[in-house]
């Protein structure tokens, strides 16, 4: 420059890579809140099916 001041870069870049660890952070998040909902959905599976098969047992025994 005619002054004699350095032209300074840019502190942040407009590319995308400025925003990457909080993409990923968001994104390890929604998959662990994910993961989260799958367990429970297993959970709640499971115990329906021991609900049913105690439902079952009890009806064949006392079928007579």
């Amino acid at each position: 420059m005619p002054d004699g001041t350095p032209l300074e870069a840019p502190t942040e870049a407009p590319d995308e890579t400025s925003n990457a660890p909080s993409a990923e952070r968001r994104h390890l998040a929604a998959e662990k809140k994910n993961q989260r909902y799958v367990w429970w959905y297993l959970a709640y599976f499971l115990f329906g099916i021991h609900i049913v098969a105690f439902v079952m047992i009890y009806a064949i025994s006392h079928a007579k």
